[in-house]
């Protein structure tokens, strides 16, 4: 019996979606509920599953299309059995066999292994052309599945590790001896176009602005240090710099409503509550799901919030409801090792406060030159909305926060 396999509901307005990735081939054995298909829309990549146990006869659709909501991705032959792989037999050389020929022999034997069914078509493609070995690499998709990234960092360091000695007979490769250039045209996928239009369209409409500080990290690392072990022995969760940033500008918002206003039309939507959207890179592209009320959240609470939000980020499973809304936006390119930057807006927002990396300076402690943990601070901000005294105001309220973290717990 032949059941149809179809695109899913993708979300709230959200109508279509693009082919990522066929997580499987035809001919292949699939179980209930299995994934087959990978689907990018404009914010998440989702999986579509299998209805029902058989073997997947036909893909009506390949990777890059765009298909919408209730459109038939495959064609499952219920109760089907996979059909046996068929024994090698020696092939004439051809033209586009110099990608197989290139590969090492221990990645095409783990492709003809039993492991290999776990592999999409694209990732199989990718152990061929760089020559690694699929299963010496651990995998950061769902289920800790491999991704086509996964195989290019691998490659990558594989490349950046010396390599042994090789006999004075073999060959240098074809490349080296030609000097050949390559090229590589990669299409957008669909979240990365998304980010592309959203970003440009911030710049265009909003009048963008950015103003700069420098916070002293010294009482925020010394309580750090101080309270890490039995925060985490309480809460099960570490205690990191962002839940006191996220509370520093909570405190920063409702003082300067401003900062945590939107524009809607001719009108001004202010908000008595703070939902920070929190940016967090994802393998396709960067995405910011939303802490809740986190002016009525504890620490701990949003610790576990954030962690879970990168948890998922990474396993590609969140969802459209958790990057719906937002009223201001924290990006810590700090982790990146960036000194200072001037963060764009995360629209309809109006403000978003970028974190960078920690580093000692020489600063001036009553009249004498120390050394101290320092950090710069940027709130980007739509000059149409917010006035430079607002901006410059928040910051310094943020400033001060993290520089007396008492200030926070008083309300101050």
């Amino acid at each position: 019996m032949a059941t149809e396999v179809k695109v899913p509901t993708l979300g709230e307005s959200v109508t279509e979606a693009s082919i990522g990735e066929l997580l499987k081939n035809v001919g292949d054995a699939v179980a209930v509920d299995e994934p087959i298909v990978s689907l990018e829309t404009d914010k998440v990549a989702v999986e579509a599953p299998s209805p029902v146990a058989g073997v997947i006869k036909e893909f009506k659709v390949a990777v890059g299309d765009t298909v919408e909501v209730g459109a038939v991705l495959a064609i499952i032959d219920e109760g089907g059995t996979a059909a046996a792989a068929p024994a090698a037999e020696p092939k004439a050389a051809a033209p586009d066999a110099g990608v197989e020929k290139a590969a090492p022999a221990q990645a095409k034997e783990a492709l003809g292994s039993d492991a290999s069914q776990t592999l999409s078509p694209a990732v199989r493609r990718a152990v061929l052309e760089h020559g690694v070995d699929p299963s010496t690499i651990k995998g950061t998709g769902k289920d800790g599945r491999l991704t086509k990234e996964d195989v290019i960092a691998a490659a990558q360091a594989k490349t950046s590790s010396p390599a042994p000695a090789q006999a004075a007979s073999a060959p240098a490769p074809a490349a080296a001896a030609t000097g050949e250039r390559r090229e590589e045209r990669v299409k957008m996928t669909r979240m990365r176009q998304t980010i592309a239009k959203r970003l440009k369209s911030a710049q265009d409409t909003a009048a963008l602005l950015t103003t700069f500080n420098d916070v002293d990290m010294s009482a925020v690392i010394e309580s750090r240090e101080r309270y890490k072990d039995l925060f985490a022995k309480k809460h099960d969760i570490k205690l990191g710099f962002m839940s006191y940033f996220a509370k520093a500008a909570c405190l920063a918002l409702k003082d300067i409503p401003g900062v945590n206003a939107q524009i809607d039309g001719d009108e001004i939507v202010y908000h008595d509550y703070v939902d920070i959207s929190v940016a967090v890179s994802a393998p396709n592209g960067l995405v910011v799901p939303v802490v809740r009320d986190a002016d009525s959240k504890s620490f701990a609470q949003i610790e576990k919030d954030i962690a879970d939000f990168g948890k998922r980020a990474k396993e590609g499973t969140l969802t459209m409801e958790d990057m719906k809304g937002g009223t201001f936006t924290i990006s810590n390119g700090g982790v990146f090792g960036g000194l200072m930057s001037t963060p764009i807006i995360n629209p309809p927002q109006s403000a978003v406060l970028g974190l960078h990396r920690i580093e000692d300076r020489p600063v001036v402690r009553n009249g004498e030159i120390v050394i101290r943990p320092m950090m710069y601070i940027a709130l980007s901000y739509d000059h149409r909305l917010i006035d430079g005294r607002e901006a410059v105001t928040a910051l310094k309220i943020i400033k001060e926060a993290i520089e007396d973290p008492t200030r926070m717990l008083i309300d101050l």
